[in-house]
């Protein structure tokens, strides 16, 4: 039954390039999204950049353009880099956008009227890199506990979110959800920090100009992470309650960093409380990528540019490799030689050789027409059981965004049609005109097993499986009535297919 779907990836700072971890972010929402829709759901896919804060403003003085300027600059970098891996967005939020600004000072504005935003002062250590305030207490050597700078100590007047009050609520509603925060290594996480206190929350900064001014009192500058945050709604039309927001809020899942998860599983469900919102159904935090067992850091010049990738290896690759190397939720490391075995092993060994040898039968045994598939022996309805359980599995799989095991699960039908093929001989057949009808039958369960696969494969690589489908006679976009043994008709013609993903022999970087 078809029904709404609304995710989001973090909206991204433009201060810096896309690198592989934004890419992985942007990636995993698309494969989900692209699955939802061959499921029949309405889907909604947001992204963005978030373009205010001190770090934009400082960074924009340096080169010596505006703010804006440099926004519009490097946001142009993300919708490049997001239309070359092939993500197709519903829509793309920029924070200095008109329809955002509205959203965020309606909302500070309810707050500040209700007493959960009060005007006090502040004074504690500050990171401007990360543009986040520590105690004494949570320093780490005297630097910042997330990035290891130095701080620097900040008094000045400010607005406060009274998040105190909203300690045991947050922790009786991740109690009462145990889905909310995943994995589950990050629950306990959150728990932990919750249950060690929540403060009131510094809410605005009079240090600098960049930003959406505060209803009412323009020297001071909506703290960032409230600014970002509400794009989740504001992207919905937000403080309209129709249209949009009726239809898709609460949001199915937001996908982050595990860096960001205390702003989404702490900050933002209590913002949403205090607003009489609904909080999300689910926030999930992925691990980070290592470049070769290294932390990637541009002193090492070692950040992987997924342009770069996308040039050397294609865009599929690229797709499947980020999503089939890691269990999604853990660390995970990069490497051009992992990545070129994936290519070698899985998808010109596997995949595209199981095609390939496929319809090279259909065309020498049956001059390129599909056979009809006469009575399935246990060997073929093994076969075919498996093609179809793999269908409920991917399903299963996919509701959990564990991507590699769901890859996995489609590879086990890959292997097995393989391994069909070497049990059920067909050239061996093919010498005895009694066998015919047992020759096509074989045939028809090679074909119609790799529709299954390529429809679902629709989600993580888009235009192979449109390759592959293709080869086996269908020019149709995948949907959830084809997920159906059978479908494939006798009498399709089958084009013999050329190599998918010929293997890369140069030795890798």
């Amino acid at each position: 039954m078809s029904r709404n779907f609304y995710l989001t990836t973090p909206i991204y700072y433009v201060n810096d390039v896309p690198h592989i971890g934004h890419a992985y972010t942007t990636l995993a929402a698309d494969v989900l999204a692209r699955y939802r829709r061959i499921m029949g759901d309405r889907v909604f896919f947001l992204t963005g950049t978030d373009e205010h804060g001190q770090k934009v403003e400082k960074a924009a003085n340096a080169a010596g353009e505006t703010p804006l300027e440099l926004a519009d600059r490097v946001m142009k970098r993300f919708q490049l880099l997001w239309s070359k891996l092939g993500i197709e967005y519903t829509d793309f939020i920029r924070t200095t956008q008109e329809r955002h600004k509205v959203g965020v000072s309606h909302i500070f504005s309810q707050l500040m009227a209700q007493g959960d935003i009060y005007l006090g002062e502040y004074e504690d250590w500050y990171c401007t890199p990360c543009e986040t305030f520590w105690t004494e207490t949570q320093l780490i050597d005297g630097k910042c506990p997330d990035c290891n700078r130095p701080v620097d100590k900040l008094k000045e007047e400010s607005y406060f979110f009274r998040m105190s009050a909203f300690q045991q609520r947050l922790l009786d509603h991740i109690d009462a959800n145990p889905d909310f925060i995943q994995p589950r290594s990050k629950r306990n996480e959150i728990v932990a920090f919750v249950k060690e206190g929540l403060r009131d929350l510094s809410v605005s900064r009079t240090t600098f100009n960049w930003g959406i001014p505060v209803p009412d009192n323009e020297k001071h500058i909506i703290y960032v992470w409230f600014d970002a945050l509400s794009n989740y709604i504001t992207a919905l039309g937000y403080p309209d309650k129709e249209g949009n927001f009726k239809d898709f809020w609460p949001v199915d899942v937001h996908l982050i960093g595990k860096d960001i998860l205390r702003f989404h599983a702490v900050y933002w469900p209590t913002f949403l409380m205090a607003a009489g919102l609904p909080l999300p159904k689910k926030v999930f935090a992925h691990g980070w990528w290592t470049v070769e067992g290294q932390k990637m850091s541009k002193s090492l010049q070692n950040v992987v540019e997924p342009n770069m990738l996308i040039d050397r290896y294609g865009v599929d690759a690229v797709r499947y490799f980020l999503l089939r190397e890691v269990p999604f939720g853990l660390d995970g490391d990069f490497s051009h030689s992992a990545l070129v075995n994936r290519i070698n092993s899985d998808l010109a060994n596997d995949l595209g050789n199981l095609l390939s040898r496929s319809t090279a039968m259909i065309n020498k045994y049956f001059g390129g027409t599909l056979p009809n598939c006469g009575e399935l022996t246990p060997l073929d309805g093994a076969y075919r059981d498996k093609s179809v359980e793999m269908l409920k599995s991917v399903d299963t799989l996919m509701s959990e965004l564990a991507f590699s095991k769901a890859l996995q699960s489609i590879w086990e039908v890959i292997s097995a049609g393989n391994k069909y093929i070497d049990e059920t001989a067909p050239w061996t057949l093919a010498k005895d005109p009694a066998q015919a009808e047992r020759l096509g039958t074989v045939m028809y369960c090679l074909a119609e097993s790799q529709r299954l696969v390529y429809s679902v494969l629709a989600a993580f690589m888009p235009a192979t499986s449109a390759k592959g489908l293709g080869y086996l006679g269908i020019a149709t976009a995948p949907d959830e009535a084809a997920l159906v043994w059978g479908r494939l008709a006798a009498g399709t013609t089958i084009i013999k297919a050329e190599a998918l993903f010929p293997r890369i022999e140069e030795k890798a970087d």
